[in-house]
C-alpha cells in the first residue's frame, strides 16, 4: 500500500524548489504564480479565463487572438490601469 503525502501545503507550486531559497521566498513565488495563472479577462472581447501569458509581459487571448503587452505576472498592472489600449487608440496615443 502506497500512501501519498502532500508536501506543498504552505508553498503550493513553489514546492518544486524543495528546501532551497527559504520559506519566505517560496511563499512569495507561490503568491505570484497564483495571480499569474488565475483566470483573467481579455481587454478586447471581455471573455474571462482566456488569457495566456506568452512570455514576460506578453499576453494573448486564446479566443479572439488579441496579443498585447501587460505586466510581468498579471495582464494589467496598477500603473497600466489608467488607460486601456483601446482608450489610448481613441485619443490618438496608441
Amino acid at each position: 500500500m502506497v500512501v501519498k503525502v502532500g508536501r506543498t501545503k504552505v508553498v503550493g507550486s513553489a514546492g518544486r524548489f524543495g528546501a532551497r531559497y527559504g520559506a519566505t521566498l517560496r511563499k512569495k513565488v507561490r503568491i505570484i504564480e497564483k495571480k499569474m495563472r488565475a483566470p483573467h479577462r481579455c481587454p478586447r472581447c471581455r471573455m474571462p479565463g482566456k488569457l495566456k501569458r506568452v512570455s514576460v509581459g506578453i499576453w494573448t487571448c486564446r479566443k479572439c487572438g488579441y496579443t498585447f503587452a501587460g505586466g510581468a505576472w498579471v495582464p494589467r498592472t496598477a500603473a497600466g490601469r489608467t488607460f486601456s489600449p483601446e482608450e489610448l487608440k481613441k485619443i490618438g496615443l496608441g
